[in-house]
């Protein structure tokens, strides 16, 4: 895994997360076949301090897989960071896979997002070539039949069984595995997600058995459905985005999925956003929504 970091990081390693048209910005670029536009967006993201590019056209990935394999050839021709290949199917993967050009990345192998133990096949798809992969602790198999998981035991129980399974049975590096733990929406997260999180990243960090782990999650998911501004001004977003780093981070969290021109820095114990994200995250229930309205309205 490579590690990429700019002034504003500790050790911590981005992927740039707006190559998905769940960006409108991006949606236009994709929708318009403007593969420049995408260039633009990709070299964009790597100065911004981005060492890998998530990559995902959405459901028209299966529907034209040519324009998939355009798009992958047109950021490898503009970058030469490895690129996640953003799919939970393991067609399109193949896709992708067979499209890039590692030479391009220097080397470095691209990373598959996601398997799971609900997708195992996925780890078949290593014959075309080596790969990276995110590994999604979010869901387990429980006697043939998927399962979300809730406690961090859960969490960490899944990933750790399974990144065994993978260095075991399928000769992957404990670098090659970065589990993600699932970030949930902080306005939504009334049954604790985030506090699960936490505790899993703790027990995954602090794990022997998985000494050399990286272990991540989706950033921009924190802040959905809630305001841009905090009671106290700042910007509410990008202020929650950096209180969850600021906690996850002394436990074991190495890897993001963020927009890399964000600032990731730790902050101030003093904070108003960290200091109310704190007292959040060991409640549950209409505690939290009381507790989160406190974030962007002013008392």
């Amino acid at each position: 895994m490579t590690d990429g970091t700019n002034a504003n990081e500790r050790a911590l390693t981005i992927i740039g997360d707006r190559i998905n048209p769940g960006f409108k910005s991006t949606r236009v670029l994709l929708d318009a076949h403007d593969l420049a536009g995408v260039q633009a967006l990709a070299v964009r993201q790597v100065e911004a301090g981005a060492a890998a590019l998530d990559v995902t056209i959405g459901p028209r990935a299966s529907e034209d897989p040519a324009f998939l394999v355009e798009v992958i050839r047109a950021i490898q021709a503009a970058v030469d960071v490895p690129l996640c290949f953003d799919y939970p199917d393991a067609a399109i993967q193949k896709v992708c896979l067979e499209a890039y050009d590692q030479d391009r990345a220097r080397g470095r192998t691209p990373i598959v997002n996601s398997l799971a133990e609900t997708r195992w096949e996925m780890t078949e798809l290593a014959k075309i070539r080596p790969f990276t992969v995110i590994l999604m602790a979010s869901e387990r198999l429980e006697d043939g039949v998927g399962r979300p998981n809730k406690s961090s035991a859960e969490i960490a129980g899944t990933a750790k069984r399974a990144a065994l399974r993978l260095v075991r049975e399928h000769g992957f590096a404990m670098d090659d595995i970065i589990v993600d733990v699932t970030v949930s929406a902080l306005v939504v997260d009334t049954a604790g997600q985030n506090r699960a999180a936490l505790e899993a990243i703790r027990a995954i960090g602090a794990d022997p058995e998985l000494k050399g782990i990286h272990i991540s999650g989706g950033i921009t998911n924190i802040a959905q459905q809630l305001p841009p501004k905090a009671a106290d001004g700042s910007d509410l977003k990008r202020q929650l985005e950096r209180a969850f780093v600021t906690v996850a981070m002394p436990l074991g969290l190495d890897t993001i999925l963020a927009t890399p021109w964000h600032e990731f820095a730790p902050l101030p114990e003093d904070n108003f956003v960290l200091g109310i994200f704190k007292q959040i995250l060991p409640l549950s229930g209409t505690d939290v929504l009381r507790q989160v309205r406190r974030l962007y309205r002013p008392m």
